[in-house]
């Protein structure tokens, strides 16, 4: 199992051994002489001890020095379960353990090669913090234990905005830079990572705290922090482990916050062994912005950067992605397929004859009743095999139906055959004048003709630098595309592109004024044979359909 050490020391080793690998070709070089630290002595100045308060002024606060002969580095246990590692050999650290309390201090001194010697000191400090109702709300109370998750589905569950200077005049106190959108993260296998993570706060009889990260073997790092540079990233590396919390009050002054609805607890958790709450940006101090039974808020620093402060936001209610919530709520177009013949010609027209379209497929799209008729209260869209020619449709609402942002919902069962690709999706109305990918292509529901247990959603558009398609895609298991109905979702926003399937999202893509997904699209149904996804063609196949039940746009 790795810990934060443990990745430290990943990292770390990759240095380590590069290193050694070249200092091995020079046979002269030479390490020096390893010898072992000695006379360690350690000293500690209790804060604000006088006559009157002979183990402190209450605060827990103790200023440690150590020294000692050839020593390099100093790790200090502080007998509270908090460490530290100091090569000054100099730290302050402040126990927060209710009461006078006595705490052993270890140090290892560490010298060359690594060998270390060590000391130890007894101090007896008193503390007079503590915050019960803090401990009982992340608990449940003495004796019990509470599970948290991230509320995936509250905007801002992640967040980032300045530190203290970033408090002002508006009221600005949550992220004020970036606030995760409901799920954001959970369409990306990259960042998905996130809404597995459980997080148990224990509480024994004596008031002891403790935290525990279960995180399914799989870490999610900011990017500055994860060794690899880039974006944020999920890492199969187990960090889970239980912690030690003490509790502090919080350096900040949350009077000074002018937002009238704002309060902030004013109580830090600290974790012990560089433990973190899902997210990790370096630290293990968290400041309670907000508690309540079932909601925690909580804001930490960037350890790379302190003027950066990341907000998480907690649930005792586990992220339910099929519960996932519209933006969109007002229907402004559908056709539910109620009247037999042919599709309404008010909602749809054609595109029509061969040419491979761009993909190498083999199919001749006819507006033939054959190919595409209204029947029992379904749309139905059939390929055909004509002694070796294949024939099919493609039905489109360009210059009938064409809208900017909103919720798409198609209710749909694919085709099962091997070689038919089956798809619903968008194209940007000024495609007649721009072309593909200039015009942006939103695949809502794709799949391939050799996987009918997977569907896929993707967004292409034209990356201006190489001016060639640039797209971005995810997929998802369906092992009852085509034996059951599906809705196949677009939630469409100037900030997000996100497709779901039955209400469970899998797909997010950042929109940006930059990309062509902020203007007019159309809609498509189609089923292509062969091609790039629909690959070889079943000898045996003679015909096979999609049917789609209703579709549906909400703003």
């Amino acid at each position: 199992m790795y810990n934060m050490k443990n990745l430290r020391y990943f990292f770390a080793s990759l240095f380590i051994l590069a290193f050694v690998t070249t200092a091995c070709q020079d046979d002269d070089a030479i390490f020096g002489e390893v010898v072992a630290p000695s006379n360690i002595v350690i000293t500690a100045e209790i804060v604000g001890i006088d006559v009157n308060n002979p183990n402190g002024d209450g605060s827990g606060f103790v200023n440690l020095t150590a020294v000692a002969n050839n020593a390099i580095t100093y790790n200090f246990s502080f007998g509270d379960g908090l460490t530290a590692v100091s090569p000054s050999g100099e730290e302050t650290h402040r126990f927060s353990l209710v009461g006078l309390n006595t705490y052993t201090v270890v140090v290892n001194a560490v010298g060359s090669g690594g060998v270390s010697s060590s000391a130890s000191i007894d101090i007896d400090v008193f503390s007079s913090f503590d915050d019960q109702e803090a401990k009982d709300l992340l608990s449940g109370g003495a004796g019990n234990s509470k599970t948290w998750y991230w509320s995936a589905s509250d905007v801002g569950h992640l967040g980032v905005g300045p530190a203290n200077s970033g408090v002002d005049a508006e009221g600005w106190w949550w992220p004020k830079w970036y606030e995760a959108a409901p799920f954001e993260k959970a369409g990306d296998p990259d960042t998905s990572c996130i809404y597995e993570d459980e997080f148990t706060f224990s509480q024994d009889v004596s008031n002891q705290l403790t935290y525990a990260l279960k995180n399914n073997g799989q870490s999610f790092y900011n990017g500055a922090h994860s060794g690899l540079g880039g974006d944020d990233i999920c890492l199969d590396l187990d960090t889970s482990g239980t912690s030690i919390v003490s509790l502090a009050p919080s350096s900040v002054d949350w009077s000074t916050v002018p937002d009238p609805d704002f309060y902030a607890r004013g109580t830090v958790m600290n974790f012990s062994g560089d433990n973190f709450m899902g997210y990790f940006v370096g630290m293990s101090s968290y400041d309670i912005i907000e508690l309540t039974n079932t909601t925690l808020k909580v804001r930490v620093y960037d350890a790379l950067n302190p003027a950066l402060a990341w907000y998480h936001i907690f649930s005792t209610t586990p992220p339910d992605q099929s519960g996932f919530e519209s933006d969109f709520n007002n229907l402004v177009w559908s056709d539910e397929f109620d009247t037999d013949g042919a599709p309404d010609a008010a909602n749809w027209n054609y595109d029509l004859g061969a040419g491979g379209w761009g993909n190498q497929e083999v199919q001749t799209y006819t507006n033939d009743a054959s190919n595409v008729v209204v029947q029992d209260g379904s749309l139905i869209i059939k390929a055909i095999n004509d002694g070796g020619n294949y024939t099919s449709a493609r039905l489109k609402s360009e210059n009938l139906f064409e809208f900017n942002y909103g919720r798409v919902e198609v209710r749909a069962k694919l085709p099962g055959s091997q070689g038919t690709w089956p798809a619903i999706w968008m194209l940007g109305a000024n495609f007649d004048t721009v072309g593909w990918p200039t015009c942006g292509e939103i695949d809502i529901m794709e799949q391939t003709g050799w996987d009918k247990n997977t569907v896929m959603g993707t967004c292409h558009w034209l990356d201006s630098g190489s001016s060639s398609n640039a797209s971005y895609g995810e997929t998802t298991t369906s092992s009852t595309a085509t034996s059951e109905f599906h809705n196949y979702t677009l939630e469409w926003k100037a900030e997000t592109v996100q497709i779901l399937i039955d209400d469970t999202l899998y797909y997010t893509l950042d929109n940006s004024s930059s990309l062509p997904f902020n203007a007019d699209f159309f809609l498509i149904l189609n089923v292509a044979m062969g091609g790039t996804l629909g690959g070889d063609i079943d000898p045996a196949f003679t015909t096979d359909t999609m049917e789609i039940d209703y579709v549906r746009v909400y703003q």
